[in-house]
Protein backbone atom coordinates (compact mmCIF):
# COMPACT_ATOMS: atom_id res chain seq x y z
CA UNK A 1 0.00 0.00 0.00
CA UNK A 2 1.66 3.64 -1.16
CA UNK A 3 2.29 5.69 1.87
CA UNK A 4 1.50 9.55 0.22
CA UNK A 5 1.27 12.62 1.32
CA UNK A 6 -2.30 14.27 1.78
CA UNK A 7 -3.31 14.57 -1.33
CA UNK A 8 -5.37 17.92 -0.68
CA UNK A 9 -2.59 19.77 1.05
CA UNK A 10 -0.27 18.90 -2.41
CA UNK A 11 -2.95 20.54 -4.11
CA UNK A 12 -2.77 23.70 -1.76
CA UNK A 13 1.18 23.54 -2.02
CA UNK A 14 1.77 23.35 -5.75
CA UNK A 15 -0.77 26.32 -6.06
CA UNK A 16 1.01 28.39 -3.80
CA UNK A 17 3.90 27.73 -5.08
CA UNK A 18 3.14 28.28 -8.47
CA UNK A 19 0.66 31.73 -7.34
CA UNK A 20 3.77 32.75 -5.23
CA UNK A 21 1.45 33.99 -1.90
CA UNK A 22 -0.95 32.01 0.41
CA UNK A 23 -3.39 34.69 -0.50
CA UNK A 24 -3.10 33.89 -4.51
CA UNK A 25 -3.24 30.42 -3.92
CA UNK A 26 -6.31 30.96 -1.31
CA UNK A 27 -8.42 33.10 -4.11
CA UNK A 28 -7.36 30.78 -6.55
CA UNK A 29 -8.56 27.92 -5.01
CA UNK A 30 -11.39 29.92 -2.82
CA UNK A 31 -9.60 29.27 0.82
CA UNK A 32 -8.83 31.63 3.57
CA UNK A 33 -5.23 32.77 4.12
CA UNK A 34 -5.19 30.39 7.27
CA UNK A 35 -6.56 27.80 5.35
CA UNK A 36 -4.15 27.78 3.00
CA UNK A 37 -1.67 27.80 5.79
CA UNK A 38 -3.31 24.61 8.00
CA UNK A 39 -2.60 22.53 4.98
CA UNK A 40 0.97 23.53 3.96
CA UNK A 41 1.69 22.79 7.98
CA UNK A 42 -0.05 19.41 7.65
CA UNK A 43 2.47 18.89 4.47
CA UNK A 44 5.24 20.03 6.26
CA UNK A 45 4.48 18.12 9.59
CA UNK A 46 4.21 15.06 7.21
CA UNK A 47 7.62 15.46 5.61
CA UNK A 48 9.25 17.05 8.64
CA UNK A 49 11.12 19.78 7.27
CA UNK A 50 9.82 23.27 6.29
CA UNK A 51 8.71 24.56 3.06
CA UNK A 52 8.38 28.18 3.55
CA UNK A 53 9.81 30.64 5.07
CA UNK A 54 9.04 34.04 5.92
CA UNK A 55 10.40 36.90 4.37
CA UNK A 56 9.60 40.26 5.85
CA UNK A 57 5.50 40.11 5.38
CA UNK A 58 5.66 37.26 2.81
CA UNK A 59 6.25 33.19 2.98
CA UNK A 60 8.51 32.41 0.33
CA UNK A 61 9.38 29.06 -0.84
CA UNK A 62 12.43 27.10 -0.19
CA UNK A 63 14.39 26.05 -3.34
CA UNK A 64 13.55 22.08 -1.55
CA UNK A 65 10.15 23.11 -2.07
CA UNK A 66 10.06 24.55 -5.30
CA UNK A 67 12.26 21.71 -6.75
CA UNK A 68 9.47 19.59 -4.79
CA UNK A 69 6.49 21.48 -6.32
CA UNK A 70 7.79 21.09 -10.10
CA UNK A 71 7.44 17.43 -9.34
CA UNK A 72 3.90 17.44 -8.20
CA UNK A 73 3.42 19.75 -11.25
CA UNK A 74 4.49 17.21 -13.60
CA UNK A 75 2.39 14.21 -11.42
CA UNK A 76 -0.98 16.32 -11.91
CA UNK A 77 -0.05 16.94 -15.56
CA UNK A 78 -0.17 13.33 -15.58
CA UNK A 79 -3.32 12.62 -13.58
CA UNK A 80 -4.96 15.70 -15.78
CA UNK A 81 -3.90 13.43 -18.84
CA UNK A 82 -5.36 10.43 -17.92
CA UNK A 83 -8.58 12.23 -16.78
CA UNK A 84 -8.77 13.41 -20.18
CA UNK A 85 -8.53 10.05 -21.44
CA UNK A 86 -10.32 7.52 -19.11
CA UNK A 87 -13.05 10.40 -17.39
CA UNK A 88 -15.76 12.57 -19.06
CA UNK A 89 -15.04 13.12 -22.86
CA UNK A 90 -18.09 15.42 -22.94
CA UNK A 91 -16.81 17.48 -19.45
CA UNK A 92 -16.77 21.48 -20.42
CA UNK A 93 -13.16 22.55 -19.94
CA UNK A 94 -12.40 25.61 -18.59
CA UNK A 95 -9.77 28.48 -19.62
CA UNK A 96 -8.69 31.17 -17.34
CA UNK A 97 -7.11 34.65 -19.08
CA UNK A 98 -6.06 37.44 -17.63
CA UNK A 99 -5.57 40.40 -19.40
CA UNK A 100 -5.40 44.33 -19.64
CA UNK A 101 -8.69 45.92 -18.48
CA UNK A 102 -9.23 47.87 -21.80
CA UNK A 103 -7.80 45.26 -24.00
CA UNK A 104 -10.27 42.42 -22.42
CA UNK A 105 -13.21 45.08 -22.94
CA UNK A 106 -12.64 46.57 -26.69
CA UNK A 107 -10.61 43.59 -28.57
CA UNK A 108 -10.69 39.83 -26.37
CA UNK A 109 -14.70 39.63 -25.01
CA UNK A 110 -15.51 41.03 -28.59
CA UNK A 111 -14.44 38.48 -30.21
CA UNK A 112 -14.80 34.90 -27.52
CA UNK A 113 -18.12 34.39 -29.36
CA UNK A 114 -15.92 33.34 -32.42
CA UNK A 115 -13.71 30.91 -30.59
CA UNK A 116 -16.70 29.80 -28.53
CA UNK A 117 -18.23 28.44 -31.84
CA UNK A 118 -15.28 26.62 -32.67
CA UNK A 119 -14.46 25.39 -29.34
CA UNK A 120 -18.15 24.50 -27.76
CA UNK A 121 -16.82 22.27 -25.19
CA UNK A 122 -14.62 25.51 -23.51
CA UNK A 123 -15.74 27.57 -21.38
CA UNK A 124 -13.30 31.35 -21.68
CA UNK A 125 -13.19 32.96 -18.16
CA UNK A 126 -11.41 36.78 -18.19
CA UNK A 127 -9.96 38.40 -15.28
CA UNK A 128 -8.73 42.04 -15.74
CA UNK A 129 -5.24 43.81 -14.63
CA UNK A 130 -5.47 47.61 -14.57
CA UNK A 131 -2.16 48.00 -15.84
CA UNK A 132 0.24 46.24 -18.27
CA UNK A 133 2.60 45.76 -16.01
CA UNK A 134 1.19 43.89 -13.50
CA UNK A 135 2.93 41.48 -11.64
CA UNK A 136 1.96 37.47 -12.49
CA UNK A 137 1.10 36.28 -9.82
CA UNK A 138 -1.21 33.12 -11.11
CA UNK A 139 -4.53 32.01 -10.98
CA UNK A 140 -4.58 31.82 -14.94
CA UNK A 141 -4.08 29.14 -17.43
CA UNK A 142 -3.51 32.05 -19.82
CA UNK A 143 -2.12 35.94 -19.07
CA UNK A 144 -1.84 38.56 -21.95
CA UNK A 145 0.67 40.99 -21.38
CA UNK A 146 2.68 43.99 -24.19
CA UNK A 147 6.18 43.15 -24.39
CA UNK A 148 8.55 42.55 -25.04
CA UNK A 149 9.26 41.25 -21.18
CA UNK A 150 11.50 39.06 -19.33
CA UNK A 151 8.83 36.72 -17.94
CA UNK A 152 10.43 33.76 -15.91
CA UNK A 153 8.58 31.25 -15.82
CA UNK A 154 6.12 31.58 -18.76
CA UNK A 155 6.22 30.62 -22.41
CA UNK A 156 5.16 34.11 -24.69
CA UNK A 157 3.85 33.77 -28.07
CA UNK A 158 3.53 36.76 -30.11
CA UNK A 159 -0.28 37.59 -31.27
CA UNK A 160 -0.83 41.33 -31.61
CA UNK A 161 0.93 44.19 -33.14
CA UNK A 162 -0.33 47.43 -32.13
CA UNK A 163 -0.38 50.89 -33.37
CA UNK A 164 -1.53 54.39 -32.12
CA UNK A 165 -3.05 57.48 -33.83
CA UNK A 166 -5.74 60.60 -33.75
CA UNK A 167 -9.42 59.54 -32.32
CA UNK A 168 -12.35 60.99 -31.62
CA UNK A 169 -16.02 60.67 -31.93
CA UNK A 170 -17.85 61.17 -35.46
CA UNK A 171 -19.68 63.82 -33.94
CA UNK A 172 -17.28 65.91 -32.59
CA UNK A 173 -15.13 66.17 -35.92
CA UNK A 174 -18.20 67.05 -37.93
CA UNK A 175 -19.06 69.68 -35.65
CA UNK A 176 -15.36 71.11 -35.63
CA UNK A 177 -13.88 69.49 -38.62
CA UNK A 178 -9.42 69.19 -37.97
CA UNK A 179 -8.17 71.29 -40.98
CA UNK A 180 -4.58 69.70 -40.22
CA UNK A 181 -3.18 67.28 -37.69
CA UNK A 182 -1.56 70.17 -35.82
CA UNK A 183 -4.99 71.97 -35.62
CA UNK A 184 -5.38 71.84 -31.58
CA UNK A 185 -5.58 75.26 -30.88
CA UNK A 186 -8.26 75.59 -28.11
CA UNK A 187 -8.78 71.83 -28.24
CA UNK A 188 -9.65 69.61 -25.60
CA UNK A 189 -6.96 66.79 -25.34
CA UNK A 190 -8.12 64.06 -23.34
CA UNK A 191 -4.91 62.08 -21.43
CA UNK A 192 -4.51 59.34 -19.45
CA UNK A 193 -2.16 59.12 -16.61
CA UNK A 194 -0.89 55.35 -17.01
CA UNK A 195 -0.21 56.80 -21.02
CA UNK A 196 2.10 59.80 -20.43
CA UNK A 197 3.68 59.91 -23.60
CA UNK A 198 0.86 59.29 -25.79
CA UNK A 199 -0.09 62.90 -27.36
CA UNK A 200 3.83 63.27 -27.58
CA UNK A 201 4.99 60.49 -29.61
CA UNK A 202 1.15 61.20 -32.09
CA UNK A 203 2.22 64.83 -32.67
CA UNK A 204 5.98 64.11 -33.30
CA UNK A 205 5.33 61.66 -35.59
CA UNK A 206 2.67 63.56 -37.46
CA UNK A 207 5.19 67.07 -37.59
CA UNK A 208 2.92 68.84 -35.26
CA UNK A 209 3.91 70.34 -32.18
CA UNK A 210 1.18 70.88 -29.41
CA UNK A 211 -0.05 74.84 -29.14
CA UNK A 212 -0.12 76.62 -25.71
CA UNK A 213 -3.73 76.77 -26.51
CA UNK A 214 -4.69 73.31 -26.10
CA UNK A 215 -6.57 72.32 -23.19
CA UNK A 216 -5.57 68.88 -21.19
CA UNK A 217 -8.14 67.41 -19.40
CA UNK A 218 -6.29 63.64 -17.47
CA UNK A 219 -8.09 60.39 -16.09
CA UNK A 220 -6.55 57.80 -14.40
CA UNK A 221 -7.60 54.58 -16.00
CA UNK A 222 -7.22 54.57 -20.14
CA UNK A 223 -11.26 52.72 -20.51
CA UNK A 224 -12.24 55.75 -18.85
CA UNK A 225 -11.06 57.90 -21.16
CA UNK A 226 -11.98 55.76 -24.16
CA UNK A 227 -15.72 56.49 -22.74
CA UNK A 228 -14.78 60.11 -22.45
CA UNK A 229 -13.88 60.01 -26.29
CA UNK A 230 -16.61 58.32 -27.19
CA UNK A 231 -19.33 60.88 -25.31
CA UNK A 232 -17.13 63.96 -27.34
CA UNK A 233 -15.48 65.26 -24.57
CA UNK A 234 -12.58 65.83 -26.67
CA UNK A 235 -9.27 64.62 -28.96
CA UNK A 236 -6.84 61.50 -27.69
CA UNK A 237 -4.91 59.32 -29.22
CA UNK A 238 -5.91 55.49 -29.43
CA UNK A 239 -4.34 51.63 -29.79
CA UNK A 240 -5.71 49.55 -32.94
CA UNK A 241 -6.53 47.32 -33.61
CA UNK A 242 -8.12 47.45 -30.29
CA UNK A 243 -10.50 50.11 -31.03
CA UNK A 244 -10.74 48.94 -34.56
CA UNK A 245 -14.57 48.21 -33.88
CA UNK A 246 -15.66 51.32 -32.22
CA UNK A 247 -14.69 53.02 -35.47
CA UNK A 248 -16.52 49.79 -37.69
CA UNK A 249 -19.30 50.69 -35.66
CA UNK A 250 -19.33 54.48 -35.77
CA UNK A 251 -18.36 55.11 -32.12
CA UNK A 252 -15.24 56.74 -33.01
CA UNK A 253 -13.29 58.13 -35.65
CA UNK A 254 -9.42 58.31 -36.65
CA UNK A 255 -9.15 61.03 -38.97
CA UNK A 256 -5.30 60.65 -40.10
CA UNK A 257 -5.19 56.57 -40.04
CA UNK A 258 -1.68 56.89 -41.82
CA UNK A 259 0.05 58.82 -38.88
CA UNK A 260 0.57 56.05 -36.36
CA UNK A 261 3.14 55.46 -33.44
CA UNK A 262 4.30 52.10 -32.94
CA UNK A 263 3.48 50.04 -29.41
CA UNK A 264 4.87 47.22 -27.92
CA UNK A 265 2.43 44.40 -28.96
CA UNK A 266 0.74 41.87 -27.03
CA UNK A 267 1.64 38.63 -25.89
CA UNK A 268 -0.07 35.54 -24.60
CA UNK A 269 1.93 33.48 -21.81
CA UNK A 270 1.62 30.23 -20.39
CA UNK A 271 2.90 29.17 -17.25
CA UNK A 272 5.73 26.36 -17.38
CA UNK A 273 3.80 24.48 -15.19
CA UNK A 274 0.52 24.85 -16.91
CA UNK A 275 -1.87 21.86 -18.07
CA UNK A 276 -1.03 22.01 -21.73
CA UNK A 277 -4.18 21.10 -23.18
CA UNK A 278 -5.70 20.91 -26.02
CA UNK A 279 -8.08 23.74 -25.08
CA UNK A 280 -5.03 25.78 -24.61
CA UNK A 281 -3.37 25.16 -27.30
CA UNK A 282 -6.39 25.83 -29.77
CA UNK A 283 -6.79 29.00 -27.25
CA UNK A 284 -3.78 30.54 -28.18
CA UNK A 285 -3.75 29.17 -32.27
CA UNK A 286 -6.49 31.42 -32.33
CA UNK A 287 -5.49 34.61 -30.58
CA UNK A 288 -2.15 34.44 -33.04
CA UNK A 289 -5.37 33.54 -36.17
CA UNK A 290 -7.26 37.26 -34.69
CA UNK A 291 -4.16 38.89 -34.32
CA UNK A 292 -2.94 38.38 -37.99
CA UNK A 293 -6.38 39.74 -38.98
CA UNK A 294 -6.45 42.94 -37.04
CA UNK A 295 -3.69 44.75 -38.76
CA UNK A 296 -5.65 47.40 -40.24
CA UNK A 297 -6.75 50.58 -38.96
CA UNK A 298 -10.72 51.33 -40.50
CA UNK A 299 -11.08 55.08 -41.57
Amino acid sequence: MRHLPPLHALRVFEVAVRAGSYAAAGTELGLTHGAVSRQVAALEAWLGQPLFARVGRRMVATQAARVFATEISLAFDRLTEAADICGRPLAPRVLRVSAPTTFAMRWLIPRLDGFRAARPDTEVTVTTTTTLQEELRGGFDLAIRRGPEPWPQHYAVPFLAEVDTLVASPALLLRAPLASPGDLEGRVLLGTQTRPGDWRAWLAAAGAVRPEGARPRIFDHFFVTLQALEDGAGLGIGPFPVLDRAVAEGRLAAPYPGIVVERPGYFVLTPFDADKTPALAAFVEWLVAEGAASLTIPR
